[in-house]
């Protein structure tokens, strides 16, 4: 049975963000993930994180200038100093939750240029290597165009030719459902090939991102499907509500309380 973990940057937004680990737990999450924490201190996401009996199971290294509309920096070669200060800033809240992955951000870049693919080598890495002594696994994840024009990693054979190529111990693949459907489609068979690397999946509805529930996928067949390739990690529920978040639950309900 898949272990689901509820996205505090999109889940349970009705309360300030560091309440909504109260609000997982008492919903049935035993395991949580979000963007970013580093508007509050490394200490009170752990305390909250702990208090509830929570699993941190993800969450993503620092992405620069979010409102800025930066998507991190790792293709981008003049920015390898910032992809190294993101690691040390990351690093307090890695040990302080306790995760075992982090997904770094490529950024807006053109991977029809030579220099940007050899900058996101690099930086990958780097990532990989800087976190493998903390036991913390480094995940890279393809994102669609229509959600964010321009992101450097939008094909998931890219990544998967990465990961290959590196063949770093600690370096996985991101595979979201919702993007790999909006890229390609084919999501099982991407899904069979894939899992070998896969460290982190995630999921929504298409088109809309909402609660996965209906539209265009079949998630209970998908949801059989990663147990019968047996993934044992986590699904992060990285969808926008359509209305309050625990109203929109059913289809979370057989597998409330799904411990890690």
């Amino acid at each position: 049975m898949p272990r689901f973990a509820a996205n505090l940057s999109m889940m349970f937004t009705e309360v300030p963000f560091l309440d909504r680990f109260d609000a997982a737990a008492q919903a049935g999450f035993t395991a949580v993930e979000f963007l970013f924490p580093y508007e509050h201190p490394a200490e009170a996401v752990g305390e909250r994180l702990k208090r509830n009996g929570l699993t941190q199971a993800l969450f993503n290294l620092p992405p620069g200038d979010w409102n800025a509309g930066e998507k991190g920096f790792a293709a981008l070669p003049a920015r390898f100093s910032d992809l190294k200060a993101s690691l040390e800033t990351a690093l307090p809240y890695a040990k302080e939750t306790g995760v075992k992955r982090l997904h770094l951000m490529a950024g807006i870049a053109n991977r029809g240029e030579r220099v940007a693919i050899e900058a996101f080598y690099k930086s990958v890495a780097w990532a990989a290597e800087f976190f493998a002594p903390h036991g913390i696994d480094i995940v890279i994840e393809p994102i669609n165009a229509r959600n964010v024009p321009g992101y450097f990693l939008n094909d998931f054979g890219f990544a998967r030719d990465l990961v290959q190529e590196l063949r770093l111990p600690n370096l996985k693949l991101q595979f979201d459902i919702y993007h790999c459907q909006i890229i390609h489609g084919d999501v099982t068979m991407r899904l069979r090939e894939m899992m070998p690397i896969i460290g982190h999946i995630q999921i929504a509805s298409i088109p809309s991102r909402n609660e996965p529930d209906g539209e265009e996928l079949n998630y209970p067949f998908l949801f059989a499907e990663l147990d019968r390739l047996g993934y044992a990690g986590f699904v992060g529920c990285e969808y926008n509500p359509r209305g309050k978040t625990t109203d929109g639950l059913a289809w979370f309900k057989p597998y409330a309380g799904v411990k890690p």
